[in-house]
């Protein structure tokens, strides 16, 4: 709708142009004022596309209302009318920007060529700015895309050719990432973002990333609580309005600068949620130390588990795998890509051990682990190997040596003492070499490695279970020089005890 503003002192001349404007038939809000000064005050209140006025008014006439207006609203485009004797002030008022005059009396016909010409002027600088606008969004969603891709912002603004155009990313505070399990976005008919506008009480930006996720950007700070009910309001109503299911990561406050990548990057690995928990639809990332987010050294327990396997410790294998399982389970914030290529190893093992017809099946275990998107899944996948190799144990038992079994059962009991090859053998009266050769044939592992394992995780207990100084774990693991220890717990575990104890 054009906004037009009529200035004339005379009723009589403004219901005139009022009448002249309707043969036009256009669709216009039309206001009044009797002269430059009550001209200015509406033009404050709200700007006009077109201002009629005319010359001669008292208090302020229209060669300096076209002065004003030039100044303050150069986007109005202005006729003015004039009498013969005033051509004057009309040539004057067109050097000060009007854009026509027309004579008094005005000539109907010359009223609607000017008013058409003024028209298409409105209309082609609309266009035009409708286009300047398109091309500014979308070299700020080329940023933005690019930024949450990882792009430098030196690199993006050389191509810009001004550091400046990024600036605006700083006005971001937090953002959400929707994801659906299937192509949602670009379907067609499908106006998700018009329809988002209608959903959000919120300035804000909104991206497609791919087919099956989206980012939208908010610019105000809202709590944390305020997001998360946002965001579970927004899932509702996408899965209510196109039934497909939605899960939503809502990210912190943004620190500045805002590192859009970084922020991605953080909100894909809350997104790992829903492999964890795929009943719930709403993640929010709350404050997290950097050390939650890094993933953690799985060094140990895999040992643990390949030699639970090797030396056919059902109940050991039970337990350090459940360990392993609580421990992905509490931390949810793991790459669940990363998790799978943890456990598909874990599962090889498994199968390597089990009689030749039953490992054939391991391919496809292997494909289904991948395929889910589950964990509870994952899990059970990993137990059904478990009970398999118990199975098989059970069916095709390969006794160990009595001697082995003793002398196992002798390590666990005095591990916090002096051991060694000789004092082990004399305990089951072999010779220390025969008794090294039969312990690696049965559980395949060197006598002395097995006795390092075993301190070493006990060792790794003390630390994340008691307050007992270095020395004295030292000394409760079977190593009298604490320096040693310490240099033996860093060789396995890749930090020294009290870093590890401090992580």
């Amino acid at each position: 709708m054009i906004r037009i503003l009529i200035v004339d002192d005379e009723k009589i001349e403004r219901n005139g142009i009022k009448f002249l404007l309707k043969q036009l038939h256009m669709e216009a809000q039309i206001r009044e004022a009797v002269n430059g000064v009550k001209a200015l005050e509406a033009l404050e209140e709200e700007p006009a596309d077109i201002l009629l006025t005319d010359i001669k008014m008292p208090f302020m006439d229209g060669l300096t209302l076209a002065e004003n207006v030039v100044e303050k609203y150069p986007q109005t485009k202005m006729v003015i009318f004039s009498g013969y004797g005033e051509f004057e002030y009309a040539r004057k008022a067109m050097k000060s920007g009007v854009n026509s005059y027309i004579l008094k009396p005005v000539d109907p016909e010359e009223f609607r060529s000017t008013m058409e010409k003024v028209l298409q002027e409105i209309e082609g600088e609309r266009l035009e700015d409708e286009r300047k606008e398109k091309n500014r969004n979308f070299v700020k969603e080329h940023v933005i895309l690019s930024l949450l891709n990882g792009a430098a912002p030196e690199d993006l603004a050389k191509s810009l050719g001004d550091m400046g155009s990024l600036e605006y990313v700083q006005d971001f505070r937090n953002m959400m990432l929707l994801e659906f399990d299937r192509e949602f976005f670009g379907r067609t008919g499908l106006d998700f973002q018009e329809n988002l506008r209608e959903e959000m009480n919120e300035p804000f930006l909104y991206l497609n990333m791919n087919p099956q996720q989206g980012i939208i950007l908010l610019e105000r700070s809202i709590e944390i609580e305020a997001r998360r009910e946002m965001a579970q309001k927004l899932q509702d109503t996408i899965e209510k309005k196109y039934g497909d299911r939605c899960y939503i990561a809502v990210s912190r406050e943004f620190e500045h600068p805002v590192r859009l990548a970084e922020e991605m990057e953080r909100l894909e690995l809350l997104m790992e949620n829903k492999f964890y928990a795929p009943q719930d639809r709403v993640f929010c990332e709350e404050e997290q130390s950097e050390a939650n987010l890094s993933e953690i050294d799985d060094d140990t327990l895999m040992k643990q588990i390949r030699q639970d396997i090797k030396v056919k410790d059902m109940v050991g294998l039970r337990r350090h795998f459940e360990s392993l399982c609580e421990k992905y389970q509490s931390k949810k914030n793991f790459s669940q890509m990363y998790v799978k290529f943890i456990f598909s190893n874990l599962l090889k093992d498994i199968y390597e051990i089990l009689p030749q017809e039953k490992s054939v099946g391991l391919n496809q275990e292997i494909d289904r682990l991948y395929r889910t998107n589950d964990f509870q899944e994952v899990t059970e996948l990993l137990n059904e190997g478990i009970r398999l190799l118990e199975q098989s144990f059970a069916i095709n038992p390969q006794m160990e040596h009595r001697e082995i079994e003793t002398v196992k059962q002798y390590i666990y009991a005095h591990y916090d003492e002096e051991l060694s090859v000789d004092m082990l053998a004399e305990q089951v009266f072999l010779a220390p070499s025969y008794l090294s050769h039969i312990f690696k044939k049965e559980t395949g592992q060197n006598l002395s490695k097995f006795i390092k394992a075993l301190r070493m995780e006990k060792a790794k207990e003390m630390l994340e279970q008691t307050h007992n100084k270095i020395v004295n774990i030292s000394y409760a693991v079977g190593y009298p020089n604490v320096s040693y220890f310490c240099q033996s717990f860093r060789e396995y575990y890749g930090v020294s005890p009290q870093k590890y104890r401090n992580q």
